[in-house]
């Protein structure tokens, strides 16, 4: 079993302020160097320095427990694991999701760009999360090469066949975050609806990019919602789909599925 072992630094992080959550204590199961199965042009964390779609333990699971002991007795919503990177990279996901929910009795809930879900052993893993967020900003290779840059040859018929697979075994909340760069043609639009009424999620949440992306590697992308003003680096920002778009395609969604649909604040 290969370890990746990091330096010291901060795995449990927050608690952070989250439109989508509530007041959110973050754990981070990757550790000092950005590592995610996707390269997102719009990430938080800036580029992604390592890309990769093969598991590792990054970093151990008795060190986050310990870092979490710090945060007791975690007087918030949800403890999210998300942090450096793509979480499902983590070997140690599913002990962390067990050990972390009994020791805090708090709902536990990832953020996954979706990648290994083909993996019975992740989707497994991953269905110990009371919550699971699904990112999914396309609905085609192209657009998915074009926005989210994953690691090798991996297509959009894959992608959408694990997450198939993880709806049909998963019994928690599951939601579906998409990322709006620019307004979607009605095709486009079209053939999401037709994919959200056949996954059958919880929630869909809409969202656009309202935090910048570091131009280099920075830490306190995992959670920083400051403006591109205040953040004492470089930053690039990227223009907002306008409130009026992203609740007229919410909208759409609703009407046509019947699926609860939120929208970022603008």
């Amino acid at each position: 079993m290969k370890t990746i072992q990091p330096p010291k630094f901060e795995s449990v992080y927050g608690p952070v302020s989250s439109w989508r959550y509530g007041r959110s204590l973050g754990i981070d199961p990757i550790g000092t160097v950005s590592t995610c199965s996707f390269n997102c042009v719009y990430c938080q964390l800036g580029e992604i320095e390592r890309q990769t779609r093969d598991r590792a333990i990054y970093v151990p699971t008795d060190r986050i427990l310990q870092d979490l002991e710090a945060f007791a007795p975690w007087d918030v919503d949800v403890i999210t694991l998300s942090g450096s990177g793509e979480p499902t990279l983590a070997l140690n996901l599913g002990e962390l999701l067990t050990r972390v929910a009994t020791r805090t009795d708090r709902p536990t809930l990832v953020l996954t760009n979706a990648t290994l879900l083909t993996d019975p052993q992740v989707r497994a893993e991953l269905a110990r999360a009371d919550r699971v967020s699904i990112k999914l900003d396309a609905v085609s290779s192209k657009r998915m090469q074009g926005v989210d840059r994953p690691v090798g040859n991996l297509d959009f018929n894959t992608l959408w066949s694990g997450i198939e697979q993880f709806r049909a075994q998963y019994s928690g909340q599951l939601g579906i975050q998409t990322m709006l760069l620019s307004p979607w043609d009605a095709e486009t639009r079209a053939e999401y609806i037709r994919r959200m009424r056949s996954l059958g999620p919880d929630e869909i949440q809409l969202n656009t990019p309202t935090r910048p992306k570091p131009l280099t590697r920075q830490f306190d992308g995992r959670g920083n919602h400051t403006p591109p003003s205040d953040r004492p680096y470089p930053v690039q920002v990227f223009k907002q789909v306008s409130p009026n778009i992203l609740h007229a395609f919410a909208t759409e969604i609703q009407n046509a599925t019947g699926i609860s649909v939120r929208c970022a604040p603008v």
